[in-house]
């Protein structure tokens, strides 16, 4: 299983990675992924909305299921990507295929930095799933 070490994770297996500053992107781990199996569909209504860590920012289709898509820390939904969005380059299967890079969810504008050191490092997410 990929578990990038320069990534937090969630008990509810979303990654985050801190770009700079106060953005970062979020996606869901390899290990969900995986679980989930094959990809179908991502659904994103919150953008240019706040939220609060841990209240759903989206959703997840697979074939056998769908689920809830989770903040990892509180902020603004800035972008959801266009490559796997329906109206956009409609691939939901990079989630699959590339989770941590061309299939990232969206992108927030973090507005309480601290939130970062209550996540998992990839260590403890890999003891959770393990």
């Amino acid at each position: 299983m990929n578990l990038p070490a320069d990534l937090k994770y969630t008990k509810d297996h979303e990654w985050i990675r801190v770009e700079g500053g106060n953005i970062a992107v979020v996606g869901i781990t390899d290990f969900a992924q995986g679980e989930l199996g094959e990809i179908v569909y991502v659904e994103v209504e919150t953008a240019g909305e706040s939220l609060e860590k841990e209240a759903v920012f989206g959703t997840i289709e697979a074939v056998k299921t769908t689920s809830d898509l989770f903040m990892p820390v509180s902020g603004k939904v800035i972008e959801f990507n266009s490559k796997i969005a329906e109206n956009g380059g409609d691939d939901p299967t990079l989630v699959n295929s590339d989770p941590y890079n061309t299939g990232w969810i969206i992108k927030i504008e973090m507005t309480n930095l601290s939130e970062l050191d209550e996540l998992l490092d990839s260590a403890a997410y890999n003891e959770l799933v393990g």
